[in-house]
């Protein structure tokens, strides 16, 4: 059976007039979650990520040169936009620069846009779950046994979500608990797909490495 490991990007400017882009902390747990994919050994044999720029700066933080695969639908719900359109255009200042306030209103939004509200989005709940799922059929399709996906918390919550036939307001939870460089890791052959791990994070087991665990 082949191996599917998702990683979620490292962190982002949060908070920033750019998002999508790696903080200082961002690139230093890239390389963090790269040595300790050589230490471990495992050597994928398909690269793959969404196309944000922060997925693909923690591929390359994690000191993979390739050029990878790119599929957009490992990449996040777009979230700015179903704030936006809650808010009538405009997010309230709290939401955007406070991240107990920003959370707290998103699992809100999340459960609104999954039972079909927030209309005037630029994706539908139903249309994102079906680019997961688009994403995920073509990176384990066959040709690769070990496979190595850069994506984003709440596509990696969908993913797990799906794969344990989860309902879906399970992958709200899932998408908040996913940590920055989490590992997930999938079994699969031509006809099943299941979840083996779910947002491990070894290299920062160490207490030397604790401090640098982030979830946003």
């Amino acid at each position: 059976m082949a191996e599917l490991i998702v990683i979620r990007h490292a962190q982002a400017s949060f908070g920033s007039d750019n998002y999508d882009r790696l903080s200082a902390l961002g690139h230093r747990q890239s390389q963090l979650v790269g040595a300790a994919l050589r230490e471990m050994g495992w050597v994928p044999d398909r690269l793959v990520t969404g196309t944000l720029a922060r997925q693909k700066e923690t591929l390359r933080g994690m000191g993979f040169t390739d050029a990878p695969e790119e599929h957009a639908g490992w990449n996040e719900y777009d979230f700015h936009d179903l704030l936006r359109v809650k808010f009538g255009g405009t997010i309230p200042d709290p939401v955007q620069h406070d991240r107990k306030t920003h959370f707290r209103t998103l699992r809100d939004v999340l459960r609104e846009w999954q039972g079909g509200g927030i209309e005037g989005a630029r994706e539908s709940w139903a249309q994102f779950t079906a680019r997961i799922e688009a994403a995920r059929q073509l990176a384990t399709r066959e040709g690769a046994e070990r496979v190595l996906v850069i994506s984003s918390g709440g596509a990696i919550g969908q993913l797990t979500a799906a794969a344990l036939s989860a309902p879906p307001e399970q992958m709200i939870a899932l998408n908040l608990q996913v940590k920055n460089t989490a590992m997930s890791r999938f079994i699969f052959t031509p006809r099943a797909f299941f979840l083996h791990e779910f947002n491990a994070t070894p290299h920062f087991a160490q207490p030397a490495h604790a401090d640098m665990l982030s979830y946003s």
